[in-house]
């Protein structure tokens, strides 16, 4: 055992459909990987070699509740499709990617626009405007076991009730299997790590007092109130 000079940091789970926790080592996320968000972004929808960013594994919260971050007067919303891995490695294979999978969630990434967009215009990393505290609300793990793999579905976001996001997963540019094929070969990836796939277009501003309910085929609503 480590001689530690300060207490352990908790280790981040998110809750499973089953009443277990799922350990979270690392969160990947994929940008602009529906054509009609890259539109709406300002960006070309053709199918480019993709890039990844990271939040924190503690970023993930399964409260139901966000809280509107400090230094932000432009928080969006986007909804997406969360794949948790239960093996890893280097170099895998794309028809052998999706034997590491261990479920999939609903989950949001929630963004500081503005300061997202500053540092894209700095030429800047963007953790400041993606990887702040409780960013990722998450909804509960469903095993592979009991779900499959979804390659299809509706995903969608309201707000208040009014319909803001609306896709489905097999407008995903890259799929799951290539996804986790990409990022093996310039990471090696373990038990415990995360993707978030992509969000559909109609990403947008939420205020405080505001519902959000995101939803996936198959998957359930995350309900989630901004605080």
């Amino acid at each position: 055992m480590p001689n530690l000079v300060l207490p352990a940091p908790e280790l981040p789970t998110v809750p499973t459909v089953d009443g277990g926790d799922f350990p979270v080592r690392r969160v990947y996320c994929i940008g602009r990987n529906f054509a009609a968000h890259a539109i709406e972004m300002g960006h070309d929808p053709n199918r480019e070699a993709p890039f990844f960013f990271q939040k924190n594994p503690n970023n993930l919260d399964p409260s139901g509740q966000f809280p509107y971050p400090s230094h932000s007067q432009d928080v969006h919303h986007e909804v997406e499709l969360l794949i948790a891995l239960k093996s890893g490695g280097t170099h895998i294979a794309v028809e052998d990617a999706l034997s590491h999978v261990w479920g999939y969630a609903v989950a949001l990434d929630m963004t500081r626009r503005d300061l997202q967009g500053e540092a894209k215009k700095a030429g800047r990393p963007w953790e400041i405007g993606k990887a702040f505290e409780r960013s990722g609300p998450v909804g509960p793990l469903h095993p592979v076991s009991k779900i499959g793999h979804p390659s299809h579905g509706r995903i969608t976001l309201k707000v208040n009730g009014d319909l803001r996001q609306e896709g489905d997963l097999v407008q995903m540019i890259w799929k799951v299997p290539e996804m986790i094929s990409y990022l093996s070969e310039y990471f090696e990836l373990q038990a415990g790590d995360i993707i978030l796939g992509g969000t559909p277009a109609g990403v947008g501003p939420v205020q405080r007092g505001e519902t959000m309910e995101a939803t996936i085929d198959g998957l359930g609503t995350l309900v989630v109130t901004v605080v």
